[in-house]
Formats: structure tokens, sequence, C-alpha cells
């Protein structure tokens, strides 16, 4: 089984996206922390599905950290490897997100 939680960095939000259907996708780009101090950073997209890819697009933004549970899987990666020294990219299909440390809006605090 490839059940996942882990807490990660937002690098990057790509905002919600709809396929013909309605069905909504938010893709989030974070960075997973690493223990050994070494220059390879582990970068990982989230793919986030129905209701939960409204509440990801709109409340998740950069530098913000969070916990994700999830599926994880592989494919080949297509861009450089400037962050990773592997030729994969880690994919997670999200089911559930939290927040563990956000940067709030002037609005809301």
């Amino acid at each position: 089984m490839n059940y996942v939680i882990f807490a990660a960095k937002v690098l990057k939000n790509a905002g919600q996206s709809f396929f013909k259907d309605g069905t909504s996708l938010t893709e989030l780009t974070v960075q997973l922390p690493q223990i050994k101090k070494n220059n390879t950073r582990l970068i990982a997209q989230i793919s986030v599905w129905g209701r939960l890819s409204y509440d990801s697009s709109n409340y998740y933004k950069l530098n913000d950290y969070i916990i994700v549970e999830g599926y994880i899987s592989f494919r080949n990666s297509n861009i450089e490897h400037t962050y990773n020294s592997i030729n994969k990219q880690v994919e997670i299909s999200a089911f559930k997100i939290y927040p563990l440390r956000l940067k709030l809006s002037k609005s809301l605090q």
C-alpha cells in the first residue's frame, strides 16, 4: 500500500482547473523536509480533487506548511534535475489536507 502522511512546505499553488465533466483539480508543488544536511531537495506534486480542491486553491499559499494524507506514486520526470538528483517525479493524490502553519492575510488578523 502506498498510503502516506507527511508535512510539507507549499512552494507553488497552481490554482484550480476544471475538466469538461465539472471535476475540479488543484495542483500544489511542495517541498518535503530533509533530515540529512545535503543539497538535494525533495520536491513533490500534490493533486487535489473535488471539494478539497476548492479549499486548497483558496487557503494554501506560498510558504504555508501543511499536513497531507494521500497515496504516493512515481512517474518519469520531464523537468531538469535542478531539485531532484533522481529522474523520477514524486506525485501524491491527496484526500485530506490539514493546515500546520499558515500565513494569514492582513484582513483576517
